[in-house]
């Protein structure tokens, strides 16, 4: 009994996490709007490096880019240092 109670538990979390990631047509293009705007933030911050503005001067213009976009300060990449 208890051996066929581990595979159905399995397959009912399986089937579980795959609804979960069903996503609809409009949420989709809301993350593809999202990625692309974070995206255009993130080569802006770039340029700004490139301009020789500082890193702290371009990091406080990211931050401001992606406010609600991402998660953290590093508008949802971050690197090493």
């Amino acid at each position: 009994m208890k051996a066929l109670a581990i595979p159905a538990a399995f397959a009912a979390l399986l089937s579980a996490g795959a609804a979960l990631a069903q996503h609809s047509q409009k949420e989709i293009q809301e993350d593809i709007q999202r990625h692309r705007a974070m995206a255009a933030a993130h080569e802006g911050a770039a340029k700004c490096l490139e301009a020789g503005k500082g890193e702290k001067a371009c990091q406080a213009a990211l931050a401001e880019a992606c406010k609600g976009l991402a998660l953290g300060k590093y508008c949802g990449l971050r690197h090493a240092h």
